[in-house]
């Protein structure tokens, strides 16, 4: 048992690194960076955003969503949107 388990701390809320993307393909590496520099975005604007096809907007967000780099809700005023948030720590250093 971890550290974090013993203190009933849950880890999938803690940000994670850059290192966490490290190895994915490109576009999801570009979603990535837009959602840095845009707090919250919706897939359609991220698509508009990077000028990649939604569907290659939708692998990106499933395999950032794979390392928990990204978080997703449904948006307020369209509940057929979602939202996607960055989880990444930009103050955390890579190694």
């Amino acid at each position: 048992m971890s550290t974090s388990e013993q203190l009933g701390i849950d880890e999938s809320d803690s940000p994670v690194s850059w290192d966490a993307v490290r190895d994915l393909p490109p576009s999801a590496k570009l979603v990535a960076k837009v959602l840095e520099y845009n707090d919250t975005l919706s897939q359609s604007d991220l698509a508009e955003e990077t000028l990649l096809p939604p569907r290659t907007v939708r692998y990106a967000l499933n395999r950032l969503e794979e390392v928990e780099a990204v978080e997703s809700r449904f948006s307020f005023s369209d509940a057929r949107k979602r939202l996607y948030t960055l989880r990444i720590d930009s103050t955390r250093q890579n190694n």
